[in-house]
C-alpha cells in the first residue's frame, strides 16, 4: 500500500512533464511551423490547432442547433464587431450564448487537414477587389498569366450553361423531364426529396454533358454522393471509414471517365451532341490548352456541381416553404397568373414567364441565403496578399464564407425568418405611407413582410453572394435559378395541397397582407385555410463545417387533377 502511494507522485510528475512538452510542441508548431517567423509579415490572428489535424475536429463538428452561426466561428469572432448585434438582442449573442471577449475578429488564420488557410467572416473583405484577385484553389499559374485555359472553361460551359442555352434548348427539356419526375413521385406514397431531386437533375446533365444513360448514371452518381459524404470527415484511410469509402467513389469516377473519354479520341469522327464533343475537338487540336487530366477533373467538377449543391437546396427550400404556408400561397398566385394569361393551355413554359417571376425570384433569393448548402468559397493566394495589415502567404487557401455574410443580422434583419418579402422594392414615395401603417398596427401585430426601399435592397443585393461574383461567378449559377424557378412552378401549377383551419377567422383584406403579419399567437389570421403537401417523415437540418444538410425529408405528392 505504501509502495503504491509512493509512486503516484511520480506518475503525477510523468503527466505533468508530458502537458508541458505537448504544449511546448504545440506552440513550436504554431509559431514557427504553420507560421514561420518574418519581420515582414503579420499573419491574420488565430490558431493553427495541433500538429497535422489543425482545428479539423472543432471545423466539421456536427451540430443539431441551427443558430446564426456555428461555435467554431463564434469562438473567435472579436466581440466588438457585433456590439450593434447585442444592442439589438440585449444580453445574448448568437444562438442564445454570451460572447466573449475580443479574440481573433472576423479574419483569422487556421489549418484544415494540414493546409492552413484564412477564414473571412468580413462582409467587406469578402466582395472586395482582393478576392477577386486570388484564384480558385486549383488554380495553376498560367491561368493566371494568359487565361487561356479560364477561357476555354467558360466557352465551354456556356455552350450548356450559357443564357442562348438555356432560353432556346434546355427550358423546355428541363420541364420536360421535371414533370415525368414529378408523376413518377405523385404515384409514389412518399419520396426523399434530396435524392430524388439529385437523380432527376443528373440523369438529365450526364445525358446533355457525356451521352449516358439513366441505369449508369444512377451508379455514377452514387460514387459522387460517397465522395461528397466523405469531404466532411476526417481523412482517415481505412476500408470501412467514410474517407476510404470517398477515396474509393473518386477512382470509380474517375476510371469511369477516363475510360470514355479514351473511347471518344478513338473515334473522333463519331458526334454525340453533348458537352464531351468540343472536349476532344481541343484535346486533338494541334496546341490544346487543356490536358487529359484536366478534361476528366473538369468533366467530373461539372458533373458534382450540377447536383450536388442544387438537391440539398431545393430540399431546404421545400422544408422552408412547408413551415410557411403564407408564402406558397402567394407562390400560387403567381403562378396561376400566368397559367390564365396563356392562350394554350397546354403550351410550355416560356423564358418570358421566367423573366416574369418576381415574387418566386423573392423565394429562390431567400432559399439560397438560408440554406448555405456550400461551406463556403475557397481562393489560392498565388503570391503574398496584404489584408487589413495582415499578409496571407503565397501558397495559402482563403475561405469566404458566405453564411457569415447572409447570416448577419446588421445586413438582414432577423436573419433566421424565412422572408421573402424582404427583397421587395417600394418606392420613395410610398415608403412615409408605409411606415406610418407599421406604426399604426405595431402593438396589435408584427410587421410582415419587411419590405425594403431601393438603397436597402441594393445593400442586400451586394452582400448576396451564393454563387460568388466578380469574374470568379459560378459557371451554372444561371442554370440553378433556371432550376429552382422551373422547379417551384411545376410544383404549385400542377400539385395540390392539404388544407386544414388554424385558429378562429376575422375577414381581412387581402391588400393588406403585404403589409402585416399576425403574430402565432393571435386569433387573427387570414380568412383562407392554411396550406400545405403531406410530409412522411424527417425533415431535419444539421449543421456541418458550416453546411447545413438535410437528413431524409420524405413528402408525397398529390397532382391536381
Amino acid at each position: 500500500m505504501e509502495e503504491s502511494l509512493q509512486v503516484i507522485p511520480q506518475y503525477a510528475a510523468v503527466c505533468c512533464v508530458t502537458v508541458v512538452i505537448a504544449w511546448f510542441l504545440h506552440w513550436a508548431y504554431n509559431e514557427w511551423v504553420s507560421s514561420p517567423p518574418c519581420k515582414e509579415k503579420r499573419l491574420p490572428p488565430g490558431s493553427m490547432g495541433f500538429p497535422i489535424i489543425g482545428e479539423t475536429l472543432q471545423f466539421f463538428k456536427t451540430s443539431h442547433s441551427i443558430d446564426i452561426l456555428p461555435s467554431y466561428y463564434r469562438q473567435r469572432l472579436n466581440s466588438f464587431f457585433f456590439n450593434w448585434t447585442m444592442r439589438r438582442i440585449g444580453d445574448l449573442g448568437y444562438g442564445g450564448e454570451k460572447l466573449t471577449s475580443t479574440r481573433y475578429g472576423p479574419v483569422f488564420k487556421t489549418s484544415l487537414v494540414g493546409q492552413p488557410l484564412v477564414i473571412s467572416l468580413d462582409p467587406e473583405f469578402n466582395r472586395g477587389q482582393v478576392v477577386q484577385e486570388l484564384v480558385p484553389r486549383d488554380g495553376k499559374q498560367n491561368l493566371r498569366q494568359d487565361g487561356t485555359v479560364h477561357k476555354f472553361t467558360r466557352s465551354l460551359t456556356s455552350k450548356l450553361f450559357g443564357p442562348e442555352n438555356l432560353k432556346e434548348t434546355l427550358i423546355g427539356e428541363l420541364e420536360v423531364s421535371m414533370k415525368q419526375s414529378f408523376a413518377a413521385w405523385a404515384a409514389e406514397p412518399s419520396i426523399e426529396v434530396k435524392d430524388s431531386v439529385a437523380d432527376m437533375i443528373f440523369d438529365l446533365m450526364s445525358k446533355k454533358m457525356i451521352s449516358m444513360g439513366p441505369e449508369e448514371s444512377r451508379e455514377l452518381r452514387k460514387n459522387f454522393e460517397d465522395f461528397f459524404k466523405g469531404i466532411l470527415c476526417f481523412p482517415i484511410y481505412f476500408p470501412g471509414s467514410s474517407f476510404y469509402k470517398c477515396m474509393k467513389g473518386r477512382r470509380h469516377v474517375h476510371k469511369k471517365l477516363t475510360h470514355l473519354l479514351k473511347d471518344r479520341l478513338s473515334t473522333p469522327e463519331k458526334k454525340y451532341g453533348d458537352l464531351l464533343d468540343p472536349v476532344v475537338e481541343e484535346l486533338r487540336s494541334e496546341k490544346p490548352v487543356i490536358d487529359e487530366t484536366f478534361a476528366i477533373d473538369a468533366l467530373a467538377a461539372l458533373l458534382f456541381g450540377s447536383f450536388a449543391t442544387i438537391s440539398g437546396t431545393l430540399t431546404i427550400g421545400l422544408k422552408l416553404l412547408t413551415d410557411n404556408p403564407d408564402v406558397v400561397k402567394t407562390l400560387k398566385e403567381e403562378h396561376e397568373t400566368i397559367l390564365k394569361k396563356r392562350e394554350d393551355t397546354n403550351a410550355r413554359f416560356t423564358w418570358e414567364e421566367y423573366k416574369s417571376l418576381t415574387f418566386t425570384t423573392q423565394v429562390m433569393n431567400e432559399i439560397n441565403r438560408l440554406s448555405n448548402v456550400a461551406p463556403g468559397i475557397f481562393r489560392k493566394a498565388l503570391t503574398d496578399v496584404q489584408v487589413n495589415g495582415y499578409t496571407i502567404p503565397a501558397g495559402w487557401l482563403v475561405m469566404i464564407c458566405t453564411m457569415a455574410t447572409h447570416l448577419n443580422p446588421t445586413l438582414f434583419e432577423d436573419p433566421l425568418k424565412f422572408n421573402p418579402w424582404r427583397w421587395t422594392v417600394i418606392k420613395r414615395y410610398f415608403w412615409f405611407v408605409f411606415n406610418m401603417l407599421r406604426l399604426y398596427h405595431m402593438t396589435r401585430c408584427a410587421l410582415y413582410p419587411q419590405t425594403q426601399d431601393e438603397t436597402k435592397r441594393s445593400m442586400l443585393q451586394r452582400n448576396f453572394m451564393p454563387f460568388g461574383g466578380g469574374i470568379r461567378l459560378c459557371l451554372g449559377a444561371d442554370f440553378s435559378k433556371l432550376f429552382i424557378s422551373l422547379f417551384l412552378h411545376v410544383l404549385v401549377a400542377n400539385y395540390r395541397f392539404n388544407f386544414f383551419s388554424v385558429g378562429s377567422y376575422m375577414c381581412v383584406p387581402t391588400w393588406f397582407k403585404y403589409f402585416i403579419r399576425v403574430n402565432l399567437c393571435s386569433p387573427l389570421i387570414w380568412n383562407s385555410p392554411v396550406c400545405r403537401w403531406n410530409e412522411i417523415k424527417g425533415g431535419e437540418v444539421i449543421r456541418v463545417g458550416g453546411m447545413l444538410i438535410p437528413k431524409d425529408y420524405h413528402i408525397q405528392l398529390f397532382p391536381t387533377t
